[in-house]
């Protein structure tokens, strides 16, 4: 089912400030991104390293590997860790990540209680530096990175995976946000179009607003029975704050920012898209436009406001009432 599609013309979804992709790309993407910058978001690695320069807390680097010549030292790598995660470097959609809970002589456990050999796991790696995983096929690097111990308030709202809060920010500003909760259906993967469940979440106040899967509303999880309505994100002001300051780290006007809560490190930057995909407006039951408009309405200050500045313009101006 497309966008929407309980509206049957155009008129009616720009009616309701409904961002389709052209739009998306020639107006805002095209015009408020700077292609010099992308390597800065497409390659994980060094969105890590702007993150860290900036001050933001981002998962541990374990170690990177870039040929095959180092693919057997993965296991070397992580004895010392009892869980973690394989990614590649620039990869999109959640392809290509490996997430390990627990290992021991030579076995594997996958999230979902799934067993794999030392061999799988240097196959997966070596698909990696292939490209088989990565935006236009290039070869690529394995990332290794510590696994998020995630927030025990999100206990039922996520099946075998780490949820994560995706915030569009444009020039600087929160204007939306939504968290995905990992389904049996999306394979433990934050991924709406593998069927994970995306719960729009109020810019004001970190709670859930409304909640979909497969573009259809949806009341509780559908693994877990949890009532989404119940969904709070806790330290949402930081993430929001965090999310925000992307704008400074990246010089890029509009973009995704993927957030995940640690148990004991709070908000942390996962990842940062210059491309972010449209979704977000389903989970909310709204469209982007309106807020995307007032924004370049402001125009220019004297004074740059600070990213905390920033979200409370936002908090008050894009505030929501739940929908449950």
């Amino acid at each position: 089912m497309s966008l929407f599609s309980q509206f049957t013309s155009p008129q009616k979804l720009r009616d309701r400030g409904i961002m389709g992709m052209n739009k998306r790309n020639h107006s805002y993407i095209g015009r408020y991104n700077d292609r010099s910058r992308y390597p800065l978001v497409d390659d994980k690695l060094k969105t890590k390293f702007i993150a860290q320069q900036a001050g933001a807390t981002v998962p541990d680097l374990i170690g990177v590997i870039d040929s095959q010549a180092t693919v057997k030292h993965i296991h070397h790598m992580v004895k010392d860790w009892p869980g973690f995660v394989i990614k590649p470097a620039q990869g999109s959609g959640g392809k290509g990540i490996l997430v390990i809970v627990k290992h021991k002589d030579g076995i594997y456990v996958k999230p979902s209680g799934a067993e794999i050999n030392q061999q799988d796991v240097e196959r997966h790696i070596t698909n990696t530096l292939a490209g088989l995983f990565s935006l236009g096929g290039k070869n690529d690097v394995a990332m290794v990175e510590n696994l998020i111990q995630f927030d025990n308030v999100f206990d039922g709202f996520s099946y075998e995976g780490v949820p994560d809060v995706r915030v569009i920010v444009f020039k600087g500003y929160p204007v939306m946000a939504m968290m995905r909760c990992s389904t049996a259906a999306s394979d433990g993967k934050a991924n709406l179009h593998q069927g994970a469940v995306g719960v729009g979440i109020d810019i004001a106040s970190g709670k859930a607003i409304r909640a979909v899967q497969f573009n259809q509303p949806i009341e509780r999880h559908p693994d877990t029975d949890r009532l989404l309505s119940e969904l709070k994100v806790p330290e949402w002001n930081k993430l929001l704050v965090l999310a925000s300051s992307a704008w400074e780290m990246t010089g890029l006007g509009y973009m995704g920012t993927d957030m995940v809560l640690d148990k004991t490190k709070g908000p942390m930057v996962l990842e940062l898209n210059a491309r972010p995909g449209l979704a977000i407006q389903i989970a909310n039951g709204t469209g982007l436009l309106p807020r995307l408009r007032h924004i370049e309405a402001m125009g220019v200050t004297a004074h740059t406001p600070t990213p905390e500045e920033r979200v409370a313009y936002c908090a008050h101006q894009f505030g929501a009432k739940s929908e449950f």
